[in-house]
């Protein structure tokens, strides 16, 4: 049984969900949404993630075993961004992958908690047997297994695109030069917890790595790639070079 958090946490998804599609429709489509919008879809983020945030941590405890737990743990760091999303200038693209996460998370809860109320159960799997999941449930689930891998690949490489937003954004007065501050610092921290950003940080400069290292490109311009790759290898605490080629077969002699 659904427990009245339970209705609330998804409520905050549903909010940011409706409410962030209706701001980046806007933005994509070159018009202009009412700001409410974004800030709503911020208020949504915040209800669900303080909640997760409360039931997997606690109420916050002044020590630093606390701090430590919560300073690693991805869903307060999807909250302390999404709060300052929410105090910041509005950058529409920012919304996206709460948008991704929240879309799972409202299937999820469609299918083990509202289709159940709604919808009769199918019949047993075997005489006698328990009630299997309505066709309905069981194809939402198939759909969000097959799609959950790609769209976590999607949110790595959005983020990446959202730090050089902000970086531009920044040297063009667009938004606040703290901004990309915080938020590479986001990034440096999805880079050590999620494979998924591993490997679109990777793949990333890989390409710009083999774009850079053409035969046309001047040597000024591949000294300054290669000083990018350096402060990114320390600030990462990793090297960021793209992987070597394989080596010619052999052939006996």
């Amino acid at each position: 049984m659904a427990t009245t958090q339970h209705y609330v946490w998804a409520g905050g998804h549903f909010v940011l969900l409706i409410s962030a599609f209706r701001y980046l429709l806007a933005w994509a489509t070159f018009k202009t949404a009412p700001s409410w919008w974004y800030t709503a879809s911020y208020i949504g983020a915040l209800v669900s993630y303080c909640i997760v945030c409360q039931k997997s941590l606690g109420f916050p405890q002044p020590n630093a075993a606390w701090a430590a737990r919560a300073a690693s743990d991805e869903n307060v760091q999807y909250l302390g961004l999404a709060i300052f999303w929410l105090t910041a200038k509005p950058v529409a693209v920012s919304l996206l992958p709460y948008t991704i996460f929240s879309l799972f998370h409202a299937l999820t809860f469609t299918r083990t908690t509202v289709m159940p109320q709604i919808l009769p159960p199918g019949p047993p799997a075997t005489a006698g047997g328990a009630p299997t999941h309505h066709p309905l449930s069981r194809k939402l689930q198939a759909w969000v297994r097959s799609n959950y891998d790609p769209a976590m690949k999607v949110v790595a490489y959005t983020e990446i695109f959202i730090l050089i937003r902000v970086i531009i954004g920044a040297l063009l007065f667009r938004n606040s030069f703290f901004t990309p501050i915080i938020y590479a610092h986001f990034v440096r921290m999805r880079y050590y917890q999620s494979a998924f950003t591993r490997e679109a940080i990777k793949r990333v400069a890989t390409m710009i790595d083999q774009y850079i290292n053409g035969p046309d490109m001047p040597p000024a311009v591949k000294r300054g790639w290669a000083t990018v790759q350096s402060l990114i290898g320390r600030w990462t605490g990793t090297t960021l070079n793209a992987p070597a080629p394989p080596a010619p077969p052999t052939t006996e002699t």
